[in-house]
């Protein structure tokens, strides 16, 4: 292991890289501003992927800490420091009135779409291709299956 040397030979501290956290939801929305505020005004608030499904397990399907902590693959103080920060950032944007731009963070997509008549589902290797095909075939009536050409639904349905 190589050890990164600072100022005067001291060996610096390299933060551990984040885990990815399992999400099961990609919105289709993902930039929300006050009404009637030009955009060049605003400032920003990003919201990373992760923190919204912490408030959609949380806040929206009412589940108990553990249990989202569970779903996202985090430990339970892990899922209480995303929340919080999602919170709090959501609630610096509605009170300073700044625009929410969600994306980005360290995730990894587990809600799959098969097709109901095949069975297939398609194999995407990285986090960008998931994205892609999840706001383009998000498991809706418009999603047809490659190989058999009918209707593609959600694995979780």
């Amino acid at each position: 292991m190589i050890i990164p040397l600072g100022e005067e030979g001291v060996p610096r501290t390299v933060p551990r890289r984040p885990k990815c956290r399992r999400v099961a939801f990609l919105p289709n929305l993902t930039f929300f501003k006050p009404a009637g505020i030009p955009l060049k005004e605003l400032e920003e608030e990003h919201l990373r992927i992760e923190e919204l499904e912490a408030i959609r397990l949380k806040d929206l399907e009412r589940l108990e800490q553990e249990a989202c902590a569970e779903q996202m693959g985090v430990s339970r103080p892990t899922f209480q420091r995303i929340i919080t920060i999602a919170r709090h950032k959501l609630a610096r944007a509605l009170v300073e009135g700044k625009a929410i731009r969600i994306e980005g963070g360290h995730y990894k997509y587990t809600n799959h779409v098969r097709c109901r008549h095949c069975g297939y589902s398609p194999m995407l290797k990285g986090e960008e291709d998931k994205d892609i095909y999840q706001r383009k075939h998000h498991g809706t009536k418009q999603s047809k299956c490659p190989r058999c050409g009918k209707y593609l639904r959600d694995e979780n349905t």
